[in-house]
């Protein structure tokens, strides 16, 4: 077979698409010794994706989400005689392959069109309907997203295949001196609670900040929480909160931390909080609880599956909801530690391998009904 994989995300992104591409790329080298695969990557990239022999680097000039991408990048593919393209970001080109594989992540834009820029959401909106009845087949990272996918885009269930995602392996409880050395880097001390993600409104940092200032009013703590993440979209309501709320001396905002630093700072956390509106899958859940950190997350889309009965759920537009919950765990060592280990036996279950076993499962399917 010869497979391309578009991966062009990673350059452009240190989101969680790009770690999509990125570990199952290595996954599928893992797996897969048997077909061609070419790595379509920016040619700006300096160092592209290249996990092993059977995987040959393609610099392209179209860059990730441009206007005419479906033309300018086809031309680009079509040079390669692929019989597959897969494409993580969504959206595959016009034409330069026998047959597509597309991965949704999310359908957050359909739900929430007011947690996008405009052009973002004319963007989005205007390309997921061509993209997944052009697309050969699809593949979804959640039963929550693929239940999203056939009743807001009338696609058939036989079209989509879920492959959940995974926690890189370095994902692991640290050792305490190594959890408060990194701390100590950041100008902590372990015990702190934590978010971890892009800013942006459907994460519902404001409603997070409001039930932390209830937390504090109400003496449960006075641990800092500390929010990990870039800058994304629309977020300058997350800093307007923190002044408003008077939390600019309990709140750390940590923009700018290596992926090799973010173990120890989940194993160094008490408590990990997610509240958002919606999520496709709930990466940040997952890490956390392989390094055992227990975790709080919305009810609903994704997250309550990805987290099962390892951890606890809150109502991401009720903020009372998020203090009690967060009280529950802080002022309950029990309970801290039987989520604790409840989440590294549940995050046991997503593994990258099983990720590539499920996605290359697809491919040969997709093949051999063409």
């Amino acid at each position: 077979m010869r497979i391309g994989i578009d991966a062009r995300i990673t350059y452009y992104s240190r989101g969680g698409i790009r770690n999509y591409v990125v570990h199952l790329l290595d996954a599928l080298a893992a797996v897969d010794r048997e077909s061609r695969y070419f790595v379509l990557h920016s040619r700006k990239d300096p160092t592209p994706p290249h996990p092993s022999p059977t995987f040959r680097s393609v610099a392209c000039w179209t860059p990730a989400h441009y206007r005419l991408d479906r033309l300018t990048f086809g031309l680009e593919a079509a040079r390669l005689g692929l019989d597959l393209l897969h494409s993580p970001d969504f959206i595959p080109p016009a034409f330069g392959y026998r047959h597509s594989i597309i991965t949704v992540h999310d359908l957050n834009f359909l739900y929430y069109p007011e947690f996008l820029t405009a052009e973002s959401y004319r963007y989005y909106v205007q390309q997921i309907g061509w993209a997944v009845n052009r697309a050969s087949h699809i593949l979804v990272d959640s039963h929550a997203t693929k239940a999203d996918v056939v009743a807001h885009l009338d696609v058939l269930e036989s079209k989509i295949t879920v492959a959940h995602l995974a926690a890189d392996r370095a994902y692991r409880p640290q050792p305490p001196d190594v959890c408060c050395a990194v701390a100590a880097k950041y100008g902590l001390d372990p015990g702190y609670l934590i978010f971890v993600g892009t800013l942006e409104p459907r994460k519902n940092l404001p409603g997070l900040l409001t039930a932390y200032r209830q937390l504090l009013d109400e003496k449960v703590t006075a641990v800092p929480l500390v929010i990990v993440g870039t800058k994304g979209w629309l977020y300058d309501d997350v800093f307007q909160k923190v002044q408003a709320l008077r939390l600019a001396s309990h709140v750390h905002f940590l923009h700018q931390v290596p992926d090799a630093d973010l173990p120890a700072l989940y194993s160094a956390a008490t408590l990990l909080v997610s509240p958002s509106f919606y999520e496709g899958f709930g990466l940040p859940a997952l890490e956390a609880m392989s390094c055992g950190t227990p975790v709080i997350v919305a009810d609903r889309a994704s997250l309550p599956e990805i987290v099962g009965d390892a951890g606890l759920l809150a109502d991401p537009d009720d903020p009372f909801t998020i203090t009690r919950q967060m009280s529950r765990v802080l002022e309950d060592p029990a309970l801290q530690a039987r989520l604790s280990e409840r989440g590294l036996r549940q995050a046991a279950r997503f593994t990258w391998a099983r990720t590539a076993q499920v996605t290359l499962s697809a491919y040969r399917r997709v093949l051999d009904e063409g």
